[in-house]
């Protein structure tokens, strides 16, 4: 867009250059070409005095002489025709046809215009005078005059226009430039402050400033708006976290009153204890989790410091032993602490998955990292679908957990501005996949 009112605002001011800088340029033209030709009207009206007091006199030598000065002072080329079109004088090179010239200046004709004069020509210019008074015409002058020196004129002058144009089309360029900038100001100031919001930044607003004002005011009420949502999301991550935290204690609590009525039951309710139990394991399981995930969220507890995955992941290798897991992972190497959390969720929902004798591999390397496994996988639709919030597969329903794992995942990876995906194992299983920025 800014281009493009660039390329408008120019235009418009070469149009407007254009609209001064040409009529200038043709009024010199037509005022030097009216210049030279009263100068050499005013040549040959003098010859035809003079002319036609050589033909009552019949004595042309003074106007021979006069004639031939005249053609090597200036260049220009002179004939003095008589009334029957005889030629009495001539002096310098004559080029072209005379004939029409000589009618006019017989029917008592001056030359009353040139053709206009350009840097391109014409070379030479003719006048045509009649010889006499009134209606005794005793014959007619012809003057061909070189216009060499008019046309430097004409030359310089729109030379200098021509440069007077194209610095006044730079400048105006370089103003339509800012112009355009100034417009869209608060437009680039938007662009800029959604595209920060897009990625993640919350807090980020726009700067009101230049600009017009109408455009000022849609940034200030994008920033009231955005505030306003900000605030909602900031009230609901702290009801999600507050309730997760006030939830914790009456769960512990219910928990052990649970425990301490097992010797109170009757054989019979034995089954109905251990389900509630199980339900009362998997509330506080997913309480865990939202208050995990509303943390995740606030930004709470994520530190950019790496950490070493070696002595994490042999954690991880003495659980998968005791499943009957086989955890291949490099013995080295530093990730961010919020990769080394991603890895985690991706190794517990795999050693949920993965049968026994199964392989989990951790690869590292050109900042990836993948943890693979081949287990029974997720289809394409259902990867598109996993990293929801408490998305679970039909297959399984049975398995342990609260379907929050992978949106945690997610939200570490957005808060560090890394990229999650979910990929196909080959032949059969499901790759983790975390590109770190």
């Amino acid at each position: 867009m800014n281009a493009r009112l660039v390329v408008t605002f120019t235009a418009l001011i070469a149009t407007l250059i254009t609209a001064l800088a040409v009529p200038l340029g043709w009024a010199y033209s037509s005022h030097r070409t009216n210049r030279l030709l009263l100068d050499r009207r005013a040549d040959a009206t003098r010859f035809a005095e003079l002319a036609d007091q050589a033909a009552r006199e019949g004595d042309y030598a003074g106007l021979v002489e006069e004639v031939r000065r005249y053609a090597d002072l200036y260049g220009a080329a002179v004939r003095v025709r008589d009334r029957d079109g005889s030629v009495r004088v001539a002096a310098g090179s004559f080029a072209g046809d005379d004939r029409d010239a000589t009618r006019l200046a017989l029917s008592g004709r001056t030359t009353e215009e040139l053709p206009a004069l350009t840097p391109f020509g014409p070379s030479r210019v003719l006048l045509a005078e009649p010889a006499g008074r009134d209606a005794q015409l005793s014959g007619v002058v012809l003057l061909q005059a070189p216009t060499d020196r008019a046309r430097l004129d004409v030359s310089l002058v729109w030379g200098a226009l021509a440069l007077g144009a194209l610095a006044a089309l730079g400048l105006g360029a370089v103003l339509a430039r800012r112009l355009a900038r100034w417009i869209l100001r608060p437009v680039t100031e938007l662009d800029r402050t959604t595209r920060a919001i897009a990625g993640g930044r919350l807090d980020a607003r726009a700067h009101p400033g230049a600009g017009p004002s109408e455009l000022r005011r849609l940034e200030e009420r994008f920033n009231a708006m955005a505030d306003a949502v900000a605030g909602a999301m900031e009230r609901q991550r702290a009801f999600v976290a507050d309730a997760s935290h006030e939830l914790r204690t009456p769960l512990t609590v219910l928990g052990l009153r649970l425990e301490n009525l097992e010797p109170h039951l009757r054989a019979e309710g034995g089954p109905e204890y251990e389900e509630a139990l199980a339900e009362l394991d998997r509330l506080a399981l997913l309480v865990e989790d939202l208050l995990a995930l509303a943390k995740v969220e606030a930004g709470a507890g994520l530190e950019s410091r790496p950490v070493a995955l070696g002595p994490r992941l042999a954690v991880w290798r003495e659980v998968y032993a005791a499943k009957g897991l086989r955890l291949v992972a490099p013995g080295d190497g530093e990730v961010p602490e919020a990769a080394a959390r991603i890895a985690d969720i991706a190794l517990d929902n795999a050693q949920k998955f993965v049968p026994p004798g199964g392989t989990v591999t951790v690869t590292l390397a050109d900042g990836v990292l993948r943890v693979t496994d081949d287990g029974p996988g997720l289809s394409e639709e259902e990867r598109a679908e996993a990293l929801g919030r408490f998305w679970r597969s039909g297959t399984h329903a049975n398995v342990p957990g609260s379907g929050l794992g992978l949106a945690i995942a997610a939200e570490l990876a957005r808060a560090c501005g890394a990229g999650l995906a979910l990929r196909p194992a080959d032949p059969h299983g499901l790759t983790v996949e975390l590109r770190l920025p």
